[in-house]
């Protein structure tokens, strides 16, 4: 569903932030991508749904090539919630947030706004419609950024860093809506045991490149491995 072959980027300032990834996301698959600080995972995510298309190599979804040109058609099929949900949320309410991308897709907003209700009722924030999002709380303002993806219905998730800001009770209402979704995923996370709860694969980074890749729960136990890459033991693994 995914495919990257020798991906490689380099900003403006000359800081190289990927390095000929190659990577596989299969359909259906539960992909989780770690790394320290600066290894280049929120770069590579960028390149999922085309807000950044390759300088060099090749980054495919669903067998369409990303370039410019086709940038608006793979952002029909993967969605992606941002690390800061206040870069997502923009509109006067939480329901023309939610309705917007719908909208801007074209479609019937009867459908749009059925779809919506239920999603906001779900994650609890149906009482909350007509609140501007700068009014909601920051884990109110995270399920809310979801809940405008979901509404789109992408065939792929992205999400990076979806914990930030999330106390432990909300934390777990994430991992069972996130293990409930029928899509393909791929999760950018400095929080390993949010990983281990929520994706079978994974894929390690460092400085631009794939350190290790494989079943999460086998290179997330591996300290060693951890280690040499900036990370530490999932917190349920330390004793």
């Amino acid at each position: 569903m995914i495919d990257i072959r020798n991906l490689a980027f380099t900003y403006p300032d000359g800081t190289r932030a990927l390095d000929g990834i190659t990577m596989e996301v299969r359909a259906g698959a539960s992909t989780g991508i770690v790394g320290a600080n600066g290894a280049g995972k929120s770069t590579l995510v960028s390149h999922l749904n085309g807000w950044f298309v390759p300088q060099e190599g090749t980054v495919a979804v669903d067998g369409i090539e990303s370039c410019a040109k086709m940038a608006e058609e793979i952002r029909k099929r993967v969605g992606l919630v941002f690390q800061n949900a206040d870069d997502q949320l923009f509109m006067a309410s939480l329901l023309e947030d939610v309705l917007f991308g719908p909208a801007n897709l074209g479609r019937e907003r009867r459908e749009s706004e059925a779809a919506a209700e239920r999603l906001l009722r779900e994650f609890g924030l149906w009482e909350l419609r007509d609140k501007p999002p700068s009014h909601l709380s920051q884990g109110q303002k995270r399920f809310a950024a979801l809940a405008a993806v979901l509404v789109m219905e992408p065939s792929i998730l992205v999400m990076d860093e979806p914990t930030s800001d999330l106390d432990p009770r909300n934390r777990r209402k994430l991992i069972g809506l996130v293990d409930r979704l029928p899509f393909t995923r791929v999760t950018v996370s400095h929080d390993l045991d949010f990983i281990w709860e929520t994706c079978s694969q994974v894929c390690i980074m460092n400085h631009g490149r794939i350190a290790a890749s494989g079943p999460a729960r086998e290179l997330l136990s591996d300290r060693e491995l951890l280690e040499s890459n900036g990370l530490e033991l999932p917190l349920r693994l330390q004793g």
